[in-house]
């Protein structure tokens, strides 16, 4: 962060100063957690559900902490705190003042599936001609956007914004803060629809982000997805996918099992040979994202060729282990249908016997039974050998898949206990469930299988 005085960001978000320490000093960063804060940084006291960031203004001053954003003024403290009835609502008003001083292009990343591996993929093509800022791994809510935008440096000339939403208005608030000059839509998928209801509902709420871009923005919408491939917008729109509708095409695709894929990405008279070095059928989109905003951004084919090359498997979305006993397929960051199905069919280019265990989805609205059973048909039916799930709604899953042999234990340990048991040397064994399953415990046990 630069160009902002600590007397500046007090009249920004209208607060009242307290301390007249440093009120010149141009603020270096902004932080909540206090064990990161830097010399220079704004400390902002948040108080979360467990943990109160009041109690350690005290520590942040300590660090080095030039200011501190809080709700009341802690006892004993010297340095200059910045008193507001509400501390995340501050830091949007001081986001969005601080996004308004960058005339830089600025890609917001938005859908159901995929976010931050589009996200990632477009940062590394992006970053073979420009200094790219990006979201930290999936720092996309209303508190992880204010934060990236914070990052933005006077060096940077794209940023690369990841935002997540999960009930109508929110993408309204991020939107208004990122101010987006193009915007990639991934998937309209059956996420979030306790509050969204259904994926007409999950688009009306993501295309929030259209009211806050230019005319002249550009719109990147996944030509293979029914709602995106008609969606209407006032700004320019490019169609990416596999099929004859789109602008920026893959063709040529050949799924190398494990280790990635290859495809031809052709738009107009370009013909773009790249290869993904990840698994996953999905990555053909990630693919078609990197090299359609690299094309809008001006890069050659080399570039976009390269960039996409040097992608990287961010956390634990589909990566791949051999155990030495297993292939391990670790994707229990999160799951919706979409998004267990599509890693149901990745797994058809895989030799041997291939065993899911698969958790609750959450927040999937009032057909959550009828979901979780369609997921469960959908691997019975496209060569999954063995199906096991854990969680009260997985019980549908486990029903569901009658062709096939399949398990449901009511706990992790449970599961973990029979695992010796059920899985066989060479397997290829797929884990996913949404993150609160806390299906980590699974990876980390079959992990240690001999």
């Amino acid at each position: 962060m630069r160009g902002i005085s600590v007397k500046q960001a007090a009249e920004i978000v209208n607060g009242k100063l307290y301390g007249t320490q440093g009120l010149d000093s141009e603020i270096l960063g902004v932080t909540i957690d206090s064990r990161k804060v830097e010399n220079g940084y704004m400390f902002a006291a948040l108080k979360g559900e467990h943990v109160d960031g009041h109690d350690y203004i005290g520590k942040a001053f300590e660090l080095g902490a030039v200011c501190c954003i809080a709700e009341k003024l802690p006892e004993d403290i010297s340095g200059t705190v910045i008193i507001v009835p509400d501390v995340a609502a501050a830091l949007k008003i001081l986001a969005e003042n601080y996004r308004k001083r960058f005339d830089i292009p600025v890609i917001g990343i938005a859908g159901s599936v995929g976010k931050t591996t589009a996200k990632e993929m477009i940062a590394s093509v992006l970053s073979q001609k420009y200094n790219v800022l990006k979201t930290e791994k999936n720092l996309n809510n209303e508190l992880g956007v204010p934060l990236t935008i914070f990052r933005i440096e006077p060096e940077h000339e794209v940023a690369v914004i990841e935002m997540g939403i999960s009930d109508f208005g929110e993408m309204s608030r991020l939107a208004k803060m990122v101010r987006p000059t193009m915007a990639v839509y991934t998937l309209i998928g059956h996420a979030h629809l306790e509050r969204l209801h259904d994926r007409n509902g999950v688009l009306k709420a993501k295309a929030e982000m259209l009211d806050f871009m230019p005319d002249d923005g550009t719109v990147f919408l996944n030509a293979d997805d029914d709602l995106l491939a008609k969606l209407d917008c006032r700004q320019n729109k490019v169609l990416y996918g596999t099929k004859d509708n789109a602008d920026v095409k893959a063709e040529n695709i050949l799924s190398d099992s494990l280790s990635g894929l290859s495809c031809d990405i052709v738009s107009g008279d370009r013909r773009i040979p790249v290869k993904v070095s990840s698994y996953g059928s999905h990555m053909v989109y990630a693919a078609l994202e990197g090299a359609a905003v690299g094309l809008a951004m001006g890069l050659s084919n080399a570039q976009i060729a390269a960039g996409i090359a040097a992608y990287e498997t961010v956390g634990r979305r589909a990566n791949v282990c051999d155990t030495g006993f297993i292939t391990l397929i670790d994707d229990c960051y999160n799951a919706n249908p979409d998004s267990v199905m599509c890693a149901v069919d990745s797994l058809k280019s895989v030799d041997g016997r291939k065993v899911c265990i698969l958790g609750d989805m959450l927040e999937m609205g009032e057909n959550k039974a009828e979901l979780h059973a369609k997921v469960g048909k959908y691997a019975s039916d496209n060569g999954v050998d063995m199906l096991l799930t854990v969680g009260e709604l997985s019980k549908n899953t486990c029903t569901a898949a009658e062709e096939i042999s399949s398990l449901h234990f009511d706990t992790n340990a449970e599961l973990i206990t029979g695992l010796p048991e059920l899985i066989e040397k060479g397997d290829t064994v797929l884990v996913k469930a949404s993150h609160s399953m806390k299906f980590d415990e699974i990876s980390d046990a079959l992990k240690l299988l001999k």
